[in-house]
């Protein structure tokens, strides 16, 4: 019995929460009564509810208010209207705001435990459903991020301890090691799963349009406003909202900001209301923000607002272990999206991958794995090509340049020395000879006549 939700009724007449109480009870389900609207809202303060039934005229409070109020306390409870002849309109109301069924007075005790079996079964089903979704939600949390390294169970471990709580949280990282997916993760595992998350890149938005976008704008606020719009806090209100890339934001606008993390208010462009806002902060950034306040580009009061807990990804060189598990991931992903029959990965061209020093982390072994995909002609995949480094502003290339080298020892001759930069090259590009002889910029005859051993 004790496993039995509660049953809250609900009628001002004790004669007949007396009767009804009778029958709910020796059919085994757990009764509490209240005999006015305003002491069933203070039972639903109080106690976890399976199923309202209450009547619709109450001397305190509106049957239709009284439904609407416990849908707020206890969103997953389901109500039972009772009825008069007189006020059946009032009933298919009530219905059509979300209660389950109505039963007509005098209430026949059969079909008050039929509709009475039928609303909890509906109440449990619909808890599991939700029970299972928040199960999904967390397994597509965590286990998004694919991996079994040291760093990567920890960064596991420090989502799952934090996702519950409501502090802001800074993600750091390098481009590409998969700080949305920590963002995602926080936001499914914690409580406002239910509410949405907004994302939006400080650094892929003008700073004039930035403000407009994060705060909204009242209408007239700047030529081509026509009418009002609400911001990223106005929307994402009860949800989480992802700045990344928040070192790229202005100083002007980091002011603002940190206003709306101490007070929860703001203003739209344009306005003069305080607009209140309940909303989880994330942030991310590749860039070194003690740097930037170093350099008087960032605030340093706005960096312990947002640095609560901080999240550290590590780069894909670090965690080599877990390329092979991210290559099989991307390769059942890119194989069942394309409808193709790749299905293996040569243990030379997984040697290949797990050489390679990947500056662009997970996300460059994401778009190699999805080139071979599509290009491959059968269904393994035996080698891998790489896009060619890319130099950043104020470094050589010799500098930037990572990808796999060969040591030739002093007093190696030329033709031993080219020979061997030639299959190091053929090997890189999984065997793809024409790519090789492109790279070193010899014909591919010149490759073919001088190197024999090369060819099919």
């Amino acid at each position: 019995m004790s496993s039995r939700p509660n049953i809250l009724l609900v009628d001002d007449e004790e004669r007949l929460r007396t009767a009804v109480g009778k029958v709910l009870t020796a059919e085994g389900h757990r009764v509490v009564c209240a005999g006015s609207g305003r002491e069933a809202l203070d039972l639903l303060k109080t106690q976890t509810v399976g199923l309202v039934v209450s009547d619709l005229r109450l001397p305190d409070l509106d049957g239709i208010a009284l439904l609407k109020a416990a849908r707020e306390l206890q969103p997953e409870v389901e109500v039972v209207v009772i009825t008069g002849h007189g006020s059946i309109e009032k009933a298919v109301e009530a219905m059509r705001l979300g209660a389950y069924d109505f039963i007509e007075k005098p209430i026949d005790s059969t079909a008050l435990l039929k509709t009475v079996a039928k609303a909890l079964e509906k109440q449990r089903l619909s808890s599991e459903n939700r029970q299972l979704r928040r199960q999904l939600q967390q397994r597509r949390g965590v286990e998004a991020l694919i991996g079994d390294s040291p760093g990567i169970q920890a960064v596991k471990a420090l989502i799952r301890q934090i996702a519950p709580t409501n502090v802001t949280v800074l993600i750091q990282g390098e481009s590409g090691t998969g700080k949305e997916i920590v963002a995602d993760a926080i936001h499914s595992l914690g409580d406002r799963a239910d509410k949405p998350l907004l994302k939006i890149s400080c650094a892929a938005i003008p700073e004039t349009l930035l403000e407009s976008e994060l705060f909204g704008y009242e209408r007239g606020a700047f030529t081509g406003a026509a009418g009002a719009k609400p911001g990223k806090f106005e929307l994402a209100d009860g949800g989480t909202l992802l700045l990344d890339e928040i070192a790229e934001m202005s100083p002007q606008l980091q002011a603002k900001l940190l206003r709306v993390l101490q007070d929860g208010e703001f203003q739209r462009l344009g306005g003069t209301r305080n607009l209140k806002t309940d909303v989880r902060l994330l942030t991310a950034t590749h860039e070194d923000i003690l740097a930037r306040i170093e350099g008087n580009r960032f605030r340093h009061d706005l960096y312990y607002r947002i640095n609560t807990v901080q999240v550290s990804l590590p780069a894909l060189r670090e965690r080599r272990q877990d390329i092979p598990l991210l290559a099989r991931h991307f390769l059942a992903k890119f194989s069942d999206e394309m409808r193709r029959e790749v299905q293996v990965i040569t243990p030379k061209a997984l040697d290949q991958l797990c050489g390679h020093s990947w500056p662009g982390n997970v996300r460059e072994l994401e778009h190699v794995i999805q080139r071979a995909v599509a290009l491959a002609t059968g269904d393994t995949i035996s080698g891998f090509t790489f896009a060619p480094s890319v130099s950043v502003a104020g470094e050589s290339a010799e500098a930037t340049r990572n990808g796999p080298r060969i040591t030739i020892p002093v007093g190696t001759t030329v033709d031993e020395a080219t020979k061997r930069l030639v299959a190091a090259t053929v090997e890189q590009c999984g065997g793809n000879k024409l790519q090789a002889a492109r790279i070193l910029g010899i014909p591919p005859r010149t490759m073919y006549r001088h190197f024999p051993d090369l060819k099919p």
